[in-house]
């Protein structure tokens, strides 16, 4: 028997008959033509209209405030629909749209019924030549030269200086609740990787809930800091989606036992526009 719930969410109606033959559940963001057989982030209690800034999350907003207390509690999990769960490690390069469908994750093994949470294994951000360093933020390399020269210096907050705004993250920090600020605060100025893609399984609803629940009221706090209209670029366009993805990987790690394993990067939008 199937022990897992994981929601697929794509932005294109054309996924639908795909993401039903891995028995997936199919979620539609954005402004597509979506059947009836899609979930969507704009019914009930909403911040559909955000999605430019916040991606995913916005269903996951939806999730937690229209549907969540519907779970029975068991694996929770979400993907993408070119980002998928595997069990085992696989050559990217090999796979095709037909060997996908063998390779994605489908059931939860009983041994990590020891586990509460499920994560991405991590992607490790010092690892880039450093002339990447130099094209997306000199004036920050220049300030502190040793990220060039030592990849243990080049952390997590770092990291989203270059790409999403110079002291941003600090500033967002700052709004957190007592209980997560500091913890935060370390884990970003410590790591040198994070679990990525905004990725999750959850082995129950509660755990699910609390997430949000430490998770929305903070980027709720982060919008009257940032805004909207003066985000240009996508990476700070974004910038809500990308706090949340430290944050789950920090939160996840602090508060569950978890367990972790690959992903498969394959655009099935290839495929499916041949066909």
């Amino acid at each position: 028997m199937n022990n897992l719930k994981m929601f697929c969410l794509t932005m294109n109606s054309g996924h639908l008959n795909f993401i039903k033959e891995i028995d997936y559940i199919p979620v539609g963001l954005g402004a597509d033509n979506f059947s009836k057989e899609y979930f969507r982030d704009n019914t009930g209690h909403n911040i559909a209209k955000k999605n430019k800034y916040y991606g995913e999350y916005t269903f996951h907003y939806w999730l937690w405030k229209n549907y969540l207390e519907k779970f029975s509690d068991n694996w929770i999990g979400f993907c993408q629909y070119r980002k998928f769960w595997s069990l085992d490690e696989v050559n990217q390069e090999k796979i095709n749209f037909n060997t996908l469908k063998d390779k994605v994750l489908k059931e939860i093994p009983n041994s990590f019924n020891k586990y509460d949470s499920i994560l991405i294994k991590p992607m490790y951000i010092n690892q880039w030549k450093p002339m990447k360093f130099l094209k997306k933020g000199l004036s920050i390399v220049l300030r502190k030269p040793v990220v060039f020269f030592s990849k243990n210096k080049r952390n997590l907050k770092f990291h989203f200086d270059l790409m999403h705004g110079e002291n941003n993250l600090n500033k967002a920090i700052d709004l957190l609740d007592t209980n997560n600020k500091e913890d935060f605060r370390k884990f970003v100025n410590k790591n040198v990787s994070f679990n990525p893609q905004n990725m999750f399984i959850c082995k129950s609803k509660s755990i699910l809930k609390n997430y949000y629940e430490d998770l929305f009221p903070w980027l709720e706090k982060c919008e009257k800091l940032f805004g909207f209209e003066n985000l240009k670029g996508f990476g700070k366009t974004r910038i809500y989606g990308f706090l949340a993805e430290r944050f789950m990987s920090y939160w996840f790690q602090k508060n569950t036992k978890y367990k972790e394993i690959s992903m498969i990067f394959y655009d099935v939008r290839d495929d499916l526009n041949r066909s």
